[in-house]
């Protein structure tokens, strides 16, 4: 007798992941395993969900409008499970989280060893990554995101401020000079965040006036801790938030800039954000995780 419950989760997985061998990795079973449960489903249906080539799957036009109806059961059967699991007793269970590379290694790694101990029944999966995933698409229960939130329909649930600061190596600045104003910026060696914008100009604001200036240097990449071992090691200026820095400058290994002014975005906007679907609201895992992370950064947050 076919399990409709895993053909159905074998479907979305195909779909979410881009084929049956990737899919496969992700659930731990064998490709093999999941093209059978495919052909049996589609089987029972008697209609083709999948137009399969030796390059790629697509879902046919009936296949489209089975996924949406198979998310929802799956998520259905999700809130079920988890009402019944969280009933009582302390919150245990599998979280799902997705966090920006350089954040996730520095404040949310070293401490999970103490949310795992306080909580011996809860496990985590954790995907690193600085790219939005879709939360409904990659199973994800936690997204954590930095900055400003596009518009959507998930939960946001803000946990730190982030701030962003300029700041140089006391051997750049004892060479260069500190800049005086803004526009001072523009004859530094500003190593550059590649953005996927393409925007090289930082703005920087103060008692409402509004300075947008045009930087440039010999450095951008696309990887913060790279250009902030840089800038410790005197190569010039960077705009990076105090999550990453605040360190260093408390040790003296960089020195802020422009003190007077402000390079954060708005108070709403410039945020470490938690999100999560609606589904997920009143979940006591999800609160039990977020409830630590938001102690554990303190307000104000330990780096500031």
């Amino acid at each position: 007798m076919m399990d409709k419950f895993a053909a159905l989760n074998a479907f979305v997985a195909v779909i979410d992941h881009g084929g049956f061998a990737p899919a496969a990795r992700r659930l731990g079973v064998a490709p093999s395993s999941l093209t059978r449960q495919l052909n049996t489903l589609e089987g029972t249906l008697g209609t083709l969900l999948l137009n399969r080539s030796t390059r790629s799957v697509t879902l046919t036009d009936v296949g489209q409008r089975y996924l949406e109806d198979a998310r929802r059961i799956l998520d259905d059967l999700d809130n079920a499970d988890r009402a019944v699991s969280e009933a009582g007793g302390p919150p245990g269970g599998l979280l799902r989280l997705s966090i920006p590379v350089a954040f996730g290694r520095l404040h949310v790694g070293p401490a999970l060893p103490v949310f795992l101990r306080r909580y011996p029944d809860m496990r985590l999966d954790i995907s690193l990554t600085d790219a939005v995933v879709n939360l409904v698409e990659e199973r994800i229960d936690i997204g954590i995101r930095l900055g400003a939130l596009a518009p959507s329909s998930l939960i946001a649930r803000k946990l730190a401020p982030h701030r962003r600061v300029i700041c140089a190596s006391p051997d750049y600045i004892a060479e260069h000079g500190a800049p005086a104003t803004p526009q001072q910026l523009a004859a530094h060696n500003c190593l550059l965040f590649d953005y996927l914008s393409g925007d090289s100009s930082w703005t920087l604001t103060r008692d409402g006036a509004r300075e947008r200036v045009a930087v440039s240097g010999n450095l951008k990449a696309s990887g913060s801790e790279l250009l902030r071992e840089a800038a410790i090691g005197g190569a010039g200026l960077i705009l990076m938030p105090k999550w990453l820095v605040g360190a260093d400058i408390a040790q003296g290994r960089l020195v802020p800039v422009l003190e007077g002014w402000s390079v954060s975005p708005g108070p709403e906007e410039g945020a470490i954000w938690a999100v999560y679907l609606p589904s997920r609201r009143g979940s006591r895992k999800v609160n039990c995780l977020l409830d630590f992370l938001s102690d554990h950064f303190g307000s104000p947050p330990y780096w500031d």
